[in-house]
């Protein structure tokens, strides 16, 4: 399987090279050449089977010439055997034709882990093979930071460095980075908001000699293999409902269009989806883009559910490269419009956009009020960026099952869980102690040189 950038002028990479590299050397995302489908016949013999043989099967075509069989089965099996239910991703009925995908149940009790667990466990693998040692940084709104330390913590290749906004995420978000002890990791306050710490992510990425002297490698959802280990639960919950002798819909609370990308991603491969739906809070580019056409940056509002509170959405340039007909020099034009603070998606490219995805947004006070009645109409606590999903889910569905995406566990978000719905929301045991635990946290500036000097001093270079 082969690698090629959205941006269309950097090298073509097999999969251990696109992970490894992250952001493309031209600025672009790596997706892969073809997506190889399904036929029903191999989706229905998914049913009954382990999720790990189900991540196998579905995973399998698009690390060809990286792993072994005998190598990808023990990377899947080490990067699902600590989470805390045996299904991995169960799913709850809500209500009638509407469903809960629990994907809170990894180390972490975020969808991140799901991603993250699979990478570290690729990079060992990866690594160990080549003898080398890299530095991870990346940009996180609150999930991402803490499953990459988890994944990563006490690795001897790797050194990781997680930038987040100072002050914009959750108690817990932020002591779930902060409070490891291991020396190969790092939490960095950053003095701004998600998208300026995600802006300086790539600024790094691309300062080729930076990139170079520290061996610079990303696990933001940029990262393929990010959105290629999503995938699998759409095709276990969708199997688990009757696919694929019936279609299934799916609503996805995203902020930077990595989650619902791996939908896409899965109905590409042959899975029978019906309805995409994007479901934004107040910070709703990716709903305004699919009402209008115009991807325009505004400001970013804090919220209950910060991880996402994001106006630049990554992950959305795959799709446009999708639309655009795989046309990199398109899309290269749109995302330099984007430095200037937006761009108009062509008549073409938004047909192509609205054929495979719909869209809704969920206030501050919509989100409270759904945590509010789900919990009293089915005794189900909701993290806020869940009860953002539920809410646009309620709102589209049809005669078709739904499936709406549980992203977070309500005890990372404990606040706003209470004052919605007067319920606690404990932390499992393994991590009731957590606000006992020491943190170690470095607050920076926002600015690319402040940050290079303070990665270069953590990582001893």
């Amino acid at each position: 399987m082969r690698y090629v950038s959205t941006r269309g002028e950097a090298p073509v990479l097999s999969f251990e090279d696109a992970m490894l590299t992250g952001l493309a050397r031209d600025g672009g995302l790596y997706v892969p050449e073809t997506v190889p489908t399904m036929t029903s016949d191999e989706i229905a013999a998914l049913a009954g089977v382990s999720y790990e043989e189900a991540a196998f099967r579905v995973m399998r075509p698009f690390v060809e010439g990286s792993f072994s069989d005998e190598e990808f089965r023990e990377i899947i099996a080490k990067a699902y055997a600590g989470f805390g239910h045996e299904a991995r991703a169960p799913l709850v009925q809500l209500e009638s034709g509407h469903f809960l995908l629990e994907l809170f149940h990894g180390p972490t009790l975020a969808f991140k882990d799901f991603a993250m667990q699979l990478i570290g466990q690729l990079f060992q693998v990866a690594l160990a093979k080549r003898g080398e040692k890299i530095t991870i940084v990346g940009a996180t709104s609150g999930d991402t930071g803490s499953a990459a330390i988890e994944a990563f913590r006490g690795l001897d290749n790797v050194d990781v460095c997680i930038l987040y906004p100072h002050g914009r995420v959750s108690d817990v978000q932020r002591r779930q980075m902060t409070t490891p002890s291991e020396s190969n990791v790092h939490a960095l306050a950053v003095d701004g908001d998600f998208d300026d710490c995600q802006a300086r992510l790539k600024d790094m990425f691309n300062d080729f000699e930076f990139r170079d002297e520290v061996k610079l490698a990303g696990v933001n959802s940029i990262n393929w293999g990010r959105v290629l280990a999503q995938v699998v639960y759409y095709f276990t919950s969708a199997v688990a409902l009757g696919a694929p002798h019936r279609k299934v819909s799916f609503t996805v609370p995203t902020g930077n269009f990595g989650d619902i990308f791996a939908g896409y991603i899965a109905k590409k491969r042959g899975l029978p989806i019906d309805q995409l739906v994007i479901a934004t809070n107040q910070n709703d580019i990716l709903h305004r883009t699919m009402e209008t056409g115009a991807y325009t940056k505004g400001e970013v509002t804090p919220s209950i559910s910060p991880s996402m509170d994001i106006q630049v959405s990554s992950n959305f340039e795959r799709a446009l490269f999708d639309a655009y007909g795989r046309d990199g020099k398109a899309v290269q034009s749109q995302m330099a419009d984007l430095a200037s603070g937006g761009f108009t998606i062509s008549q073409g490219a938004m047909e192509f956009l609205k054929e495979q995805f719909t869209s809704g947004r969920a206030s501050e006070d919509e989100t409270s009020a759904e945590i509010k009645r789900s919990f009293e109409a089915t005794n189900e606590v909701l993290c806020p960026h869940s009860a953002v999903g539920v809410k646009v889910a309620r709102e589209h569905l049809t005669d078709t099952p739904m499936i709406t995406l549980a992203t977070a566990h309500p005890a990372k978000f404990p606040a706003a869980v209470k004052d919605a719905c007067g319920q606690d929301a404990p932390l499992p045991p393994r991590m009731a102690d957590l606000f006992d635990r020491e943190e170690r946290v470095t607050r920076v500036a926002g600015d690319l040189d402040a940050l290079k000097a303070v990665i270069r001093e953590k990582i001893g270079r």
